[in-house]
Formats: C-alpha cells, sequence, structure tokens
C-alpha cells in the first residue's frame, strides 16, 4: 500500500469542530493534554542530533516547533538561532532576518501566554527593544491545533515532544476531523501519530526532523501504517533508547525514545542506549551520531541496516542478532502455522459484577466457570485462589434466555445498573448481560500456557485444563505440541529474543508478551523433533530449569556456538 503525503487543508473548520478544540484550549491541566517536560540536556542532545547548531546559518533556515507547551525547546531554540544570527552578521533587522525563522504553535491558551511571555522577556534580554521582541513573537507563536493549523511552507527542521494523548480523551467530533485528514490514525493509535505524520509532511528535502517519544508506535499494531509511510517516503537517520534514563522532568511509563527522521533515501540507522543524562556524555554521543563514518571499535553506537520495512515493527537490536532472528524466520514457521494457538483471557467490563467467589456466585452451575488470575500464577505455579466468572453465553451461541436461569436472572439485575452502564451494554441494550469478550467453556477444559502481558522474563505457567484465563493473562494451546515442551521454549532465551525484537518496552525494561508478538515467534513442527529432546524439552520445561531450557532450545534451533553465545550459551 502506498501512503501519500498530501498536507492536510486547513482551509474550513466546521463551527462544532471548532468548539472542540476550544475547549480543549481551555484546559487547565497539562497533563490531559499530554505535556510532559523535557530536561534541557535531553533538548540540547535533540538539536545538535537534527543539526541546528551555531555553527550553521540558521536565520537562513526555518524551524518548526509543532507543541511548545512551557517552552522547554523553543527557548533554547531562540538562544541558538540568536547566537547563528549574531555570528553570521548579515546585516539586516532582526524582524527580517529573523522573522521567518521559526513557527511554534501551541494549543492550550495558558501554556500559549505564559511562554509567549517568556519568549519577549528572553529577546529583551538579548538586547532587543520592546517593540522588536514583541513583534518577532508575534510572527513566531501562533495559538491554535497542529493538526488543523495553516502552516505556510516547508521547514529545514521539526524539533520537539509530541503530545501523548489516548484517543478517549479527544471529542469524537475533533477526532473524526483528525481520521478525515490523517492516514495514519489506525486502531488505538494516540495522539502524537497525526503529530508525526504531518510533521513529516512539511520536511524541506534533506530535512530533518528530531522527537523524544514513545516507542509504542514502531512496534505495534497501530503504529504500522506510520511505519510504512516512514520506510517509503524518509530514513531513520537514528535511534536512542532512553529507557530508564531521567529524559523529563517527571517519570512516564511508557518507554521513550529519539528519533531523527530525514527527508532522503534510506540507508543505516545509528543505534545509541540508555545514555547518561549529563550535557558533555551527550555533546559527545551527537557527534559521534552524527559523524560521516562511525570508528570501527565504537562501543557507544552501533549501526543497524533495514530497521524499516514496509510497516513491519522496526527490528532496532544488534546486527548480530538480527542476523539470528531473519535466520530462524526463514528457516520455521510461525507458532500458530504449528497447530497453536494463541488469544487472550476474558474481559468482562465489570468484573466486580461478573467476577466473584466461585462457591458463593449465586447462579446456576452451568452459568459459572473458576478463573485464573495472574495473582494464581505468581509462583510459576497455578495456586488458584478460588474465584469464577459468570458465564451469560449459551453453547450453541448468543445470550441464555435468562427466564430458563432465575438465579442467574436475580444476580445481574442485582447489579443492572453498573453491567447495563458499561460501552459496550450501552451499543446494544438488548445484550446488556454480556460480557465484551465471548465464554467458551472448552477453553476452560484444555490445558494451556498461561502467560502475564507485562514481565521483565518469560513467566510461562502450565495450566491442566480447568481453570479460564482472565483478561490479564494470555494463552497458548496447542493440537500437535507437548504443552511442557513448549513452556521450555517460551521459557528460552529464543523466545526472549523474539519479544524483545519485536515488542515495546515498559519503564523498568519490562517486556511485553502480548499475542501479536507472541505469534511472531518461529517454530520446528512437532512432528520434526525426534523423541530424546522431546523427553529433554518436556523435563526442562517442568522443571522450569532456564539453563536447561536454554540448551534444549538451543540443540532445536541448531544454533551454532556463535549464536548460542549471543543468547548467555556457553557456545558449547
Amino acid at each position: 500500500m502506498q501512503l501519500t503525503l498530501e498536507l492536510p487543508s486547513a482551509a474550513f473548520i466546521p463551527r462544532n469542530v471548532q468548539a472542540a478544540i476550544n475547549q480543549l484550549a481551555s484546559s487547565t491541566t497539562a497533563d490531559f493534554l499530554g505535556a510532559v517536560f523535557t530536561r534541557p540536556e535531553v533538548v540540547h542532545f535533540i538539536l545538535d542530533l537534527i543539526g541546528y547548531t551555531k555553527d550553521q546559518p540558521l536565520h537562513k533556515r526555518r524551524l518548526l516547533e509543532p507543541s511548545f507547551g512551557g517552552g522547554d525547546f523553543l527557548l533554547p531554540i531562540i538562544e541558538r538561532l540568536l547566537s547563528a544570527w549574531r555570528a553570521a552578521r548579515p546585516g539586516g533587522s532582526a524582524l527580517d532576518d529573523l522573522g521567518n525563522a521559526i513557527h511554534a504553535i501551541e494549543l492550550r491558551h495558558d501554556s500559549f501566554h505564559d511562554t509567549q511571555a517568556a519568549v519577549i522577556a528572553l529577546l529583551e534580554r538579548e538586547g532587543m527593544a520592546r517593540k522588536t521582541a514583541t513583534t518577532l513573537a508575534g510572527r513566531w507563536l501562533s495559538q491554535g491545533d497542529f493538526l488543523l493549523e495553516p502552516l505556510g511552507g516547508a521547514f529545514d527542521f521539526v524539533a520537539g515532544n509530541p503530545p501523548y494523548v489516548r484517543q478517549e480523551l479527544i471529542p469524537d467530533l475533533l477526532l473524526a476531523e483528525y481520521r478525515s485528514r490523517y492516514q495514519t490514525i489506525y486502531d488505538r493509535s494516540d495522539l502524537y501519530i497525526p503529530f508525526i505524520e504531518r510533521s513529516l509532511s512539511v520536511l524541506s528535502e534533506a530535512g530533518r526532523l528530531g522527537f523524544i517519544c514513545a516507542d509504542r508506535w514502531m512496534k505495534n499494531r497501530y503504529g504500522g501504517p506510520l511505519r510504512n509511510l516512514v520506510a517509503q517516503r524518509f530514513h531513520l537517520n537514528i535511534y536512542v533508547d532512553m529507557v530508564d534514563t531521567p529524559a523529563f522532568h517527571s517519570e512516564v511509563i511508557a518507554y521513550p525514545a529519539i528519533i531523527i527522521i530525514s527527508r532522503e533515501g534510506s540507508g543505516v540507522t545509528r543505534i545509541a542506549r540508555r545514555p547518561a543524562i549529563e550535557q558533555e556524555t551527550l555533546t559527545t554521543l551527537a557527534t559521534l551520531l552524527r559523524a560521516k563514518h562511525l570508528p570501527k571499535e565504537s562501543h557507544l553506537v552501533c549501526e543497524v541496516a533495514q530497521v524499516t520495512n514496509g510497516a513491519e515493527p522496526w527490528l532496532l537490536e544488534s546486527s548480530d542478532q538480527m542476523a539470528l532472528i531473519r535466520r530462524l524466520e526463514k528457516d520455521f514457521p510461525l507458532l500458530e502455522e504449528t497447530g497453536c494457538k494463541v488469544g487472550i483471557g476474558v474481559a468482562t467490563g465489570a468484573d466486580q459484577a461478573f467476577i466473584g467467589d466461585f462457591e458463593t456466585l449465586n447462579v446456576e452451575p452451568d452459568r459459572k466457570l473458576p478463573l485464573v488470575t495472574t495473582k494464581d500464577i505468581l509462583s510459576g505455579e497455578v495456586k488458584w485462589r478460588g474465584q469464577g466468572v459468570i458465564n451469560p453465553f449459551a453453547e450453541t451461541g448468543g445470550l441464555v434466555d435468562l427466564d430458563a436461569y432465575p438465579r442467574l436472572r436475580g444476580y445481574l439485575e442485582a447489579r443492572r445498573k453498573l453491567i447495563a452502564g458499561r460501552h459496550c451494554a450501552r451499543k446494544a441494550p438488548a445484550n446488556w448481560y454480556r460480557t465484551i469478550d465471548r465464554i467458551t467453556p472448552a477453553l476452560a477444559a484444555r490445558s494451556k500456557l498461561l502467560i502475564p502481558d507485562i514481565k521483565g522474563e518469560a513467566h510461562i505457567v502450565f495450566e491442566t485444563g480447568k481453570l479460564y484465563p482472565h483478561h490479564n493473562l494470555y494463552y497458548v494451546t496447542s493440537d500437535h505440541w507437548d504443552l511442557r515442551a513448549l513452556q521450555a521454549v517460551l521459557l528460552s532465551a529464543v523466545t526472549r529474543l523474539f519479544v524483545a525484537t519485536y515488542s515495546t518496552k515498559m519503564r523498568g525494561g519490562f517486556l511485553r508478551f502480548q499475542a501479536q508478538y507472541l505469534r511472531r515467534l518461529r517454530l520446528p513442527r512437532w512432528q520434526d523433533v525426534s523423541e530424546p529432546l522431546r523427553c529433554e524439552l518436556a523435563n526442562a520445561g517442568i522443571t522450569r530449569d532456564i539453563q536447561a531450557c536454554n540448551q534444549a532450545a538451543f540443540k532445536l534451533y541448531d544454533l551454532s556456538c556463535d549464536e548460542q553465545l549471543m543468547l548467555g550459551g556457553d557456545g558449547e
């Protein structure tokens, strides 16, 4: 699929959409609009990386700051611009030379006015007359919605920290307007996705974008269209992993990264990881990342080819790890092509109504199922705490007739206000008592592997076939593979490499063991596994001995000594 880069028209904004914009602009809570403030050392690092430096004729260039907030990026940008302008001594007036150099936008009224005052004060401290400073700030700064405002041409630089806002916080009318203009708003994408799309759309030839933002879109489903756009039309020059670094003035849960993207042909991507947030360290690192040739013995920066590949997740691991991933993808089928199935447990939308103590849930016996949650498997084995879930679905499909189940009817009616108030119930009032996900009792009766979503290490638990999984658990079943043997594979360093390569990480380095990433695992077919190796894998899975799981998995995938060493093995 080819993605175009047509600039969104800003000629007309419907009155009701403008009213929604005004509502957001008047918000007094910065957190509501995804405002996270960036440390100055990180701001200067990003400006260095995009080449917005004092030794360049910045007054002849144009820079866009799409969401300037409190001025974390904007004020250092202005300081650099003034230094470069004075060094160039062009001879014109400040208004003539600098009036077109910056275009900065902010939605919130209070942030706009506070930062506008700070800009004027900065210009006055730099020796400009009040009238000149006010006029220049008026030319540079505008209050409005970046996604809908006219921008007036192309930019050599785009820099900033785009807002991180979930779709449900955006008024429906405004979200619909965004969707009509931006092709990368897909699935549950957050607001920074169209921010990146529009920012890329206005880059000049060889222009550079430098953002610090959450990395979720680089790997997960909703980022696919934006990844495709970058792969088709741009070059991911630099990626800096910022996990567990104090890049912001406040802590964030999402895994942040710095990206430098240019409107150029594709090439290698230079990657750095978790730098110390110190000005001297970051200045040195920026010089290395932008060097024409990377020193052969550099341990701070690596180069990886083919990071982008259409809508596929970005693969940002080392070259050796990437080579192993590519070999396994070439040599073995996908997990679900070997007779395995990956799923997620039931979401009810109102756990306090549908879930309770199994024995005391006052419904007919066939209307409840024993439930397993993450708390039941913390030890690595199932220790059921006695929870159960209400099942409103008939075996033949659809919901049961409540007239046939008086105890179930009484139980649900007593909690009707809570249950019927859910979004799914309001959309279909006749089905007010259904859970969000359909419940299939046969799943409880199947043996399965249970996997929590967020974990530092793989946490794979075998369940014999008595419990139904809750929505905070993923599960794997198989028609062919012995589940104890499969448990060993999923506990191994090979699976961790796949998940670490394809998944997003959370603060603290925790991985997301989600279905979309587990499905990317490659696995030999069970009939191709020798009997001795089957036994070795099963025994390793039963004991949950990670070293034994690794050794068996290394044999399963026929890893070379170097490949084993790379994954923490002894290479024997």
